[in-house]
């Protein structure tokens, strides 16, 4: 077997992952990964983004939900490593996706994103949001 994955959710799922790491050649690679953030924490991130993007500029400049959530996910310190693109005008965003973020870390992005909005004087329109991001 070339790739496999397994979502523990019971003992069975347990033992098959035990013996799979028995049965593995030296050299297997196995990793373990938390969940992912849920559909619900995605359209909580990209409402609060939208709405903090309709209401706020940036140092004079206007941004979009998605710049928003780049800057987000630095405050996050997972996103915002730049270099300078291959014909040399501009920079390019190496960060890591927010879609790879686990239910955790998208706990704490949302927070982050709640506090610094509150802090700004963003009005989001979800205010049982704000109370279950924080």
């Amino acid at each position: 077997m070339s790739r496999a994955m397994i979502i523990v959710r019971n003992d069975m799922d347990r033992r098959r992952a035990s013996e799979w790491c028995l049965k593995s050649p030296l050299g297997t690679r196995i990793g373990f990964q938390a969940t992912k953030r849920s559909l619900p924490q995605n359209d909580r991130l990209w409402a609060f983004l939208s709405e903090i993007a309709a209401q706020k500029t940036w140092h004079g400049v206007r941004l979009s939900a998605a710049d928003y959530k780049l800057l987000f996910m630095d405050a996050l310190q997972r996103e915002l490593r730049i270099v300078p693109n291959l014909a040399g005008t501009g920079f390019v965003n190496l960060g890591r996706s927010s879609s790879d973020l686990s239910k955790e870390e998208m706990s704490d992005l949302i927070e982050i994103i709640t506090a610094w909005g509150v802090e700004h004087g963003i009005k989001f329109n979800d205010p049982a949001g704000i109370e279950a991001a924080a």
